[in-house]
């Protein structure tokens, strides 16, 4: 009997899981509860994958092998509880892409933000370095459906909390640690030690042979190291004080130590402006330090790097007002990050879902550098009432046209209209992507 392999969620990791599972001899089922699009479902039926969407055999799932759920599947719901208690196994489309890719080079990278900047980076500076690389799992293409289709010597994974938390064996070469901060708390029992714990899985398989890249700047990444050991060789990194070994900052210059050989360069000619981005730009080229990848190639690729569309994005000028796309910034940590790295009064269109955001973090930032702030959701009330006192013009809005209207409206010459919007986008659009393109096409057609 074939190995029975169920496939929960019809997503791009869900598709890539299936292509993988079938071409590694599984006998594949996928189950959706909502609907598959449609070019997923040409793509199970061209590789003759059987699929059900809109609802789920729980007698068939039941009676796996073994199943492989997307990230997006809380464990609170009645199917997972059911697959629990049967004791079916339960793994994430990282662990079965893994588990077809031992021998290649992995550099994980995980964090409450900043993961996609970094990942795009990383890649940048191992294809610079004309290495066989991919960049896979929540940036583009999934992992299983890379190792099935095109696979790769070295394999550059941006990960999330929820893809850590069904992983067994995955074992990175180099995980990279970012950053914690609150974010997606409804899926951890609203208790940020279980939400901490989840990204250190990153960690967990990781031998002396493998590193650890982590931010020593961080309160909560620290706390847990103090608390529970890592078996593999750390690195960390900061722009607090000089370091011997690791990724610091002195007299403006980003300096980065692995094995005795300095990589050093001017903070200033680096590609990403700000202060997160020293941050980003530091893990990224450790982790090519540990791959061994020249100095040289580290010092052009950081300062060569085009930013990711949606994530500070530069999208024109109008009449002396430039607009900047960072429709990616879903979660209030974003928002700050954004406004700290811009030094011209910003009139700021934010709002969308609001996950229970907590604003005060941003208060003073807003006090100091937004002159108006455009609402834009369908229930403005939470931006409103946490951040009308800190800036002078407040006004709300119900589509993007009219933010960008707005908006306009109340730049001046030598002003910067931003979209980071703090919040998810699922009131008025499909995704943060579309919202930052309907941005970008409501500003050219002022």
């Amino acid at each position: 009997m074939a190995h029975q392999l169920i496939i929960l969620g019809a997503g791009e990791s869900g598709i890539g899981a299936a292509l993988l599972g079938k071409q590694q001899g599984y006998d594949v089922f996928v189950s959706e509860g909502g609907t598959i699009k449609d070019n997923y479902k040409q793509e199970l039926a061209v590789n003759h994958i059987p699929f059900e969407e809109g609802h789920h055999s729980w007698d068939k799932i039941l009676d796996a092998d073994e199943i492989v759920k997307s990230p997006g599947i809380p464990e609170k719901t009645e199917l997972m509880k059911k697959v629990r208690e049967k004791g079916v196994p339960v793994i994430s489309e990282i662990e079965l892409a893994y588990r077809f890719s031992k021998g290649k080079k992995i550099i994980a990278i995980t964090g409450s933000n900043g993961k996609s900047t970094t990942t795009a980076l990383t890649y940048h500076i191992f294809k610079t370095a004309g290495l066989n690389v991919a960049m896979v799992g929540n940036i583009g293409v999934s992992y299983a459906r890379q190792v099935a289709t095109a696979p790769a010597e070295y394999y550059v994974i941006e990960i999330s909390s929820f893809q850590l938390d069904d992983i067994v064996e995955f074992k990175p070469n180099v995980a990279i640690l970012l950053n914690i901060t609150p974010d997606h708390l409804d899926r951890y029992d609203y208790k940020m030690e279980n939400y901490v714990a989840s990204k250190f899985r990153i960690a967990m398989n990781q031998t002396k042979e493998d590193y650890f890249i982590y931010c020593m700047d961080d309160a909560e990444i620290m706390q847990h190291l103090a608390q529970q050991p890592i078996y593999s060789t750390l690195i960390p990194f900061t722009i607090m004080k000089p370091l011997k070994e690791g990724g610091s900052i002195a007299n403006e210059q980003l300096q980065i130590l692995v094995d005795g050989e300095p990589v050093i360069m001017s903070m200033y000619d680096l590609a990403l402006k700000g202060k997160h981005n020293l941050y980003n730009s530091m893990a990224a080229a450790i982790a090519g330090r540990t791959m061994d990848i020249r100095k040289e190639k580290i010092r052009e690729s950081l300062a060569s790097f085009k930013s990711l569309e949606h994530r500070m994005e530069y999208v024109t000028t109008v009449k002396g007002v430039d607009f900047i796309n960072d429709s990616k910034a879903t979660n209030v940590n974003s928002v700050w990050f954004a406004l700290e790295s811009i030094e011209k009064p910003i009139v700021l269109i934010m709002g969308g879902v609001d996950k229970g955001n907590d604003y005060s973090a941003i208060r003073d930032l807003v006090k100091e550098k937004v002159k108006a702030i455009i609402c834009m959701g369908v229930d403005n009330t939470p931006i409103i009432d946490a951040l009308s006192k800190d800036t002078p013009v407040m006004i709300s809005t119900s589509s993007m046209m009219d933010a960008v209207r707005e908006a306009f409206a109340q730049a001046a010459k030598g002003d910067v209209v931003m979209l980071s919007p703090a919040c998810a986008s699922f009131d008025l659009f499909k995704n943060y992507e579309d919202r930052g393109r309907k941005f970008k096409e409501a500003v050219k057609a002022l």
